[in-house]
């Protein structure tokens, strides 16, 4: 159903908070076949709504999307609404890192949630980092948002950040080899993170702390490998996020914590 709406949002070119009572109003057949033909390749091939419109919402905005990176759906959107507090005082928030920022969305959403920072988005991968740069200019931002190609921190130097929030590539093998078409749409790189899901996890926890300010902090999805990481790091006291609108898998570490573990 809700694949169904949003396909018809866009034939129409609606807005998502469009009423209820436009679903009883007819079609043209012009809209009509071009929605029956979305339709189809929806089912026939798999292929997701957001790939189909090329356009995804994130944190109440609207981003560019297309098969070059995922499609924008982390929990981490209500954490940047709420200015990531009680964590941080967002008014000295001065410089925020999107890391394995695939489409930009996060670090965008973060510009928005602090208009005072300047934001990097990094990503390993260049066709990422070109969707990212479509989306800074839809969004009006490219004189606070920057990208950067990198693997992790590797270019990022002496650079330090108030936050540095990252949605890495964290499926395990196993989920790898089970999951619905539809994820196979997505680019790979994004998603697989070696045989437990952690391989660029490790490399994050490894380097973040030098990359922080004093009282920075780092917030990390990793999904259904929480569970690995947790045994992989007995030691480290996890702090996992709980979220109003549902979602999990997502820690934070202040610099303290990240410095503890080296």
């Amino acid at each position: 159903w809700d694949d169904a709406v949003a396909l018809l949002i866009h034939v129409l070119n609606l807005s998502p908070d469009v009423s209820d009572e436009i679903l009883t109003e007819a079609l043209t057949a012009q809209d009509s076949e071009q929605l029956e033909n979305l339709f189809t390749t929806r089912i026939a091939k798999r292929i997701p709504v957001a790939y189909l419109t090329r356009q995804a919402w994130f944190c109440g905005l609207s981003f560019y999307v297309d098969q070059r990176v995922i499609i924008p759906r982390s929990p981490i959107a209500e954490l940047i609404a709420n200015q990531f507090q009680p964590w941080v005082d967002a008014d000295n928030v001065k410089r925020v890192l999107d890391l394995c920022c695939g489409s930009g969305c996060i670090g965008i959403a973060c510009a928005y949630a602090f208009p005072e920072a300047r934001v990097d988005v990094v990503d390993l991968s260049p066709e990422a980092l070109a969707v990212a740069d479509i989306n800074i200019e839809q969004h009006e931002l490219s004189s606070r948002v920057h990208t950067h190609q990198s693997d992790v921190f590797s270019t990022l130097a002496n650079q330090r950040y108030d936050i540095i929030v990252t949605n890495p590539p964290y499926v395990d093998a196993e989920d790898m080899a089970s999951m619905p078409d539809e994820y196979h749409h997505e680019p790979s790189m994004a998603l697989a993170s070696g045989q437990d899901g952690l391989d660029v996890t490790r490399q994050i926890l490894q380097q973040a702390a030098k990359h922080l300010t004093d009282d920075g902090i780092l917030v990390c999805e990793v999904g259904n490998s929480a569970i690995a990481l947790e045994k992989a790091y007995p030691e480290v006291d996890f702090m996992w996020l709980s979220f109003e609108h549902g979602g999990d898998g997502i820690f934070l570490l202040t610099k303290g914590q990240l410095q503890g573990m080296s």
